[in-house]
């Protein structure tokens, strides 16, 4: 069973502010908004619940035990949902020292021998953000075996591997965002821009590149699908000029775009980057090649670092989708305290996006502060 969750006051506001960003816009964009007010008073109505149950739990955690897998240290995205986590969880009483977070170092088999110490120094719950979300089944029968509950956070495993967890009644979630609403978001806000403004070269198509994160990751996949669907349900005709993946790497991400630039010429005037980092290295090479954002070539990605957001600010980056950290990372929290308390969870708990531009980046700042 899904349903959708906030464990914030925070996300209600971000979800408002967003509500307030698309009413600049016409048609079907205002319409959005409408209905993502709705969806900010059904994610507060849902919530109240499970954040009861989490304010009633008198347990003691100073002696429980937190083993957390992080796919890679070096990811800007998961350095903020880290820290916040470790935070989140010392503030419900936990002691730092027995929370312990490895990093993955994007490598599957270094990541499952970690899970595997974990399980031998009989941690009291598992936090893992999968290298590889194909590997979910063999992670959860180890962890599941051990008599561990388990968390999923960010990388989403397949279908499959979630309806195993309802059918054998599992203590195993995932908490995290749906990926395809990122991307949507990330199409609505170039469709917002205008074909007048978009098809610069005349031939009646928006012209784009994309740059990808991790191929294997359902949120790359996703992301890349659902922001060129969301141009053509606008009633916009596409062209792909290019698609490259950056696997999340700001570095490769400006290699790739410089070589796109130089092959495609002017003719790019759209490029869709999986997330931030890989767009702060596409502005590198945009700049460099004498491009400018806003004037000859519209620049997305998703996160909402602050780095992006500034530029958003500045016009650099014509938009960005705030990929909350916060609420996910606090859930993520709330879910193994239920876990440790006995309470147990919906196998599924999941947050939304918020699609960030110049009308509300700055406030999606104030909450990275």
């Amino acid at each position: 069973m899904k349903r959708i969750l906030s464990t914030l006051t925070v996300s209600a506001l971000a979800v408002s502010m967003l509500a307030a960003c698309g009413s600049s816009n016409a048609g079907k964009t205002t319409t959005a908004a409408a209905e993502q007010k709705e969806s900010a008073k059904a994610t507060e109505k849902a919530m109240e619940g499970t954040k009861a149950a989490v304010e009633e739990m008198s347990g003691d955690f100073s002696d429980k035990k937190v083993g957390v897998c992080i796919y890679q240290f070096s990811d800007n995205f998961m350095t903020l949902f880290r820290t916040e986590l470790e935070n989140y969880l010392v503030s419900k009483g936990f002691k730092k020292e027995n929370i312990k977070i490895m990093d993955g170092a994007n490598d599957q088999a270094t990541q499952t021998n970690q899970i595997e110490n974990f399980i031998t120094d009989k941690v009291d719950v598992l936090i893992v953000n999968p290298v590889n979300s194909s590997s979910a089944a063999t992670i959860t029968d180890k962890v599941q075996a051990a008599g561990i509950p388990l968390v999923y956070i960010n990388r989403e495993p397949d279908q499959d591997e979630e309806k195993r967890w309802e059918e054998k009644n599992w203590d195993v979630t995932y908490v995290g965002c749906d990926a395809r609403q990122s991307g949507t978001f990330q199409g609505e806000i170039i469709a917002s821009v205008g074909m007048d403004k978009l098809d610069m070269n005349g031939n009646g198509k928006v012209d784009y590149i994309m740059i990808k994160g991790d191929p294997e990751n359902i949120d790359a996949q996703y992301r890349t699908e659902f922001s060129v669907k969301a141009l053509q349900d606008a009633g916009m005709e596409v062209n792909k000029l290019d698609e490259q993946v950056g696997n999340w790497d700001q570095a490769l991400a400006q290699s790739l775009v410089a070589n796109a630039l130089a092959k495609n010429g002017k003719d790019i005037e759209v490029v869709f980057c999986n997330n931030d980092s890989m767009a702060l290295g596409a502005l590198q090479a945009i700049q460099a090649a004498g491009r400018t954002v806003g004037k000859d070539i519209y620049l997305v990605g998703v996160d909402a670092l602050e780095e992006a957001c500034q530029n958003v600010l500045a016009g650099t980056q014509t938009g960005t989708v705030f990929n909350d950290f916060l609420t996910q990372s606090h859930a993520a929290g709330d879910a193994a305290i239920n876990y440790l308390g006995g309470k147990g969870n919906d196998h599924y708990i999941g947050c939304d996006y918020v699609k960030v531009t110049k009308d509300n980046a700055q406030d999606i700042l104030k909450l990275l502060k």
